[in-house]
C-alpha cells in the first residue's frame, strides 16, 4: 500500500503539473506580488547578501531583530494561506474538473485553514506526551525509552495523517469529520505516515534545488540591487510554497481517492486499488473489534 500510494502520488504530481498551473496561476501571481512587495520593503541599500529576504540573517540590534522576526512570521502566514489556496484549486481541478475564477476564495478556504490549524495543534498534543514519556523512560529502560524518544515525532505524524483526510474533504465541500477520517484510514495509517515522510523529504529536496537554482542564476546574472534583485528575492519563497502545495496536494488527492472510490480514476488508481484499501480497513476494524472483545472478556474473568 505504501508503494502504491507513493507511486500514484508521484505519477499524479508529474502528470497533472499543467493542472496545477492552470488552477493556481492567479494565486501564484498573488504570491509573487506579495513577496515582491516585502522584498522591496526589506531590501538593504547593498542588496540581500543571501539573495532573498527569507534567508537573510536578522539584524544585530535586538529591537530591529524582533521587528523583522515578527514581520517574517506574518509573511510566512500569508505565504502559507496563499499556498493552501493553490492546493485547494489544484484538488478541485484534479478531482472535480472544476475551472473556477483564478482567485476564487470562499468559505471552504476558511474550513481548510481551520482544519490545517487543528491538525497542527493535534500534532503537538500527540507529540509532547510521547516526548515526555520517552524522556522519563530513557533513564529507566535505556534503549526502549530512547527508541520512543526518537520515534515520537513519527508516531505523532502517523496519528495526524490518519486524520488528515479532512483537508481534501474540506477543499471538496465533503462533510467528513475527524472520526470519519480516522475510520477511513484504518489499515493504511502507517502507509500514509511513511508516504507523508517521503513526500516531506522530496519537497525539502525540491525546495533546496529551487533555492540553489535561483541563487546560482542570480549570482551570475542579477545585480545586487534593483527590481530584478527584488524579483529574485520573491521567487525563493514563492517557489517553495508552490512545490509544497503541489506535492502535498497530490498526496492528499491520492489518499482521499483511496477512501472515496468515485474518485479513483481521477488520480490514475484502479478499482482494485480502492478495493484493496477497503479490505485493509475492514481487516483493521475486525482486529480492533476482536481486541475489544478480548479486553472485555479479560476484565470479566478477572472480576470472577
Amino acid at each position: 500500500m505504501l508503494l502504491l500510494m507513493l507511486s500514484r502520488t508521484l505519477d499524479l504530481a508529474r502528470d497533472r503539473l499543467g493542472a496545477l498551473f492552470a488552477a493556481g496561476w492567479g494565486y501564484m501571481l498573488l504570491l509573487l506580488l506579495l513577496n515582491l512587495a516585502i522584498s522591496r520593503q526589506m531590501m538593504p541599500e547593498t542588496g540581500f547578501s543571501t539573495g532573498s529576504y527569507m534567508l537573510e540573517p536578522l539584524p544585530g540590534e535586538a529591537a530591529a531583530a524582533a521587528r523583522e522576526r515578527a514581520l517574517r512570521t506574518l509573511v510566512v502566514l500569508a505565504n502559507v494561506a496563499t499556498g493552501f489556496s493553490i492546493a485547494v484549486a489544484y484538488l478541485r481541478r484534479v478531482l472535480l474538473g472544476e475551472r473556477a475564477f483564478p482567485l476564487a476564495f470562499g468559505r471552504r478556504h476558511f474550513k481548510v485553514a481551520w482544519k490545517l490549524l487543528l491538525l497542527g495543534v493535534l500534532f503537538v498534543a500527540f507529540f509532547l506526551p510521547l516526548l515526555l514519556l520517552g524522556a522519563m523512560l530513557a533513564p529507566v529502560t535505556g534503549p526502549l525509552g530512547a527508541l520512543l524518544l526518537l520515534a515520537s515525532p513519527f508516531i505523532a505524524l502517523m496519528l495526524v495523517q490518519r486524520l488528515s483526510l479532512v483537508l481534501p474533504a474540506a477543499a471538496l465541500d465533503d462533510t467528513m469529520s475527524l472520526k470519519d477520517s480516522w475510520h477511513l484510514t484504518a489499515g493504511i495509517g502507517w502507509a500514509l505516515a511513511f508516504a507523508a515522510l517521503a513526500v516531506s523529504l522530496l519537497a525539502g529536496l525540491a525546495a533546496g534545488l529551487w533555492v540553489g537554482l535561483v541563487s546560482l542564476i542570480g549570482d551570475a546574472f542579477v545585480p545586487a540591487t534593483g527590481m530584478v534583485a527584488q524579483l529574485r528575492s520573491a521567487l525563493v519563497p514563492m517557489g517553495v510554497m508552490v512545490i509544497v502545495a503541489w506535492l502535498f496536494g497530490s498526496l492528499h488527492a491520492t489518499a482521499y481517492a483511496l477512501t472515496r472510490e468515485r474518485f479513483v480514476e481521477k488520480v490514475g488508481l484502479s478499482l482494485a486499488d480502492a478495493e484493496r484499501a477497503a479490505q485493509r480497513r475492514a481487516e483493521a476494524e475486525r482486529a480492533r473489534a476482536r481486541a475489544a472483545v478480548r479486553s472485555v472478556l479479560g476484565d470479566r474473568s478477572g472480576r470472577e
